[in-house]
């Protein structure tokens, strides 16, 4: 019997604390580095993952480079050999916390929430702040966001022959719906 309550309790333990995550992995992040005038320099991950804390507010989230798809193959090409170098850094990263953040404040509406934490990308790691709409839906928690950052600021190299056909400043959107 106390065997049996014993496991009872670790059970509803376990289950307590998984409840305070919840994750994705059909999270969707595009980038735009684009120039008018020129051909549209535009990428879509649909596969990235998320996980959000809902007690604590922490957030991370990880990005595969080559899972990033372009309207022109050639682009893709050239994003991953060499821009991202995506052999030797296959994987962009963001952990941070989202300030204030409160699940139980939520609603369909959605509530802008500043996030701060670092983004890791290309082998350099920089400290960012975003603003974020978060929302409940019935499909789990939106997490919906629109910034940008620089290029250099990770050491990624545009070569002279395109750096009018590609800007250094990259906007970036990212939409999530962890469960």
């Amino acid at each position: 019997m106390k065997k049996n309550l014993t496991l009872l309790l670790l059970v509803i333990t376990v289950s307590a604390f998984a409840q305070d995550k919840m994750i994705t992995k059909t999270g969707k992040i595009t980038f735009e580095a684009s120039v008018p005038s020129f051909e549209e320099v535009k990428a879509t991950n649909e596969s990235v993952s998320c996980v959000l804390n809902t007690k604590t507010g922490e957030i991370a989230a990880l990005a595969l480079q080559k899972f990033f798809r372009f309207r022109i193959a050639l682009m893709e090409e050239h994003y991953n050999e060499n821009y991202v170098e995506s052999d030797k850094f296959p994987k962009a990263t963001f952990k941070g916390i989202i300030e204030k953040f409160s699940a139980t404040n939520l609603d369909k509406n959605g509530k802008d929430f500043i996030i701060k934490g670092t983004l890791e990308l290309h082998g350099k790691s920089k400290e960012i702040q975003i603003t974020a709409k978060i929302s409940k839906t019935d499909k789990g928690i939106e997490i919906k966001s629109d910034f940008a950052v620089n290029a250099d600021d990770f050491a990624i190299e545009i070569p002279s022959i395109v750096s009018k056909k590609v800007s250094k400043k990259v906007n970036i959107k990212l939409d999530f719906t962890v469960k």
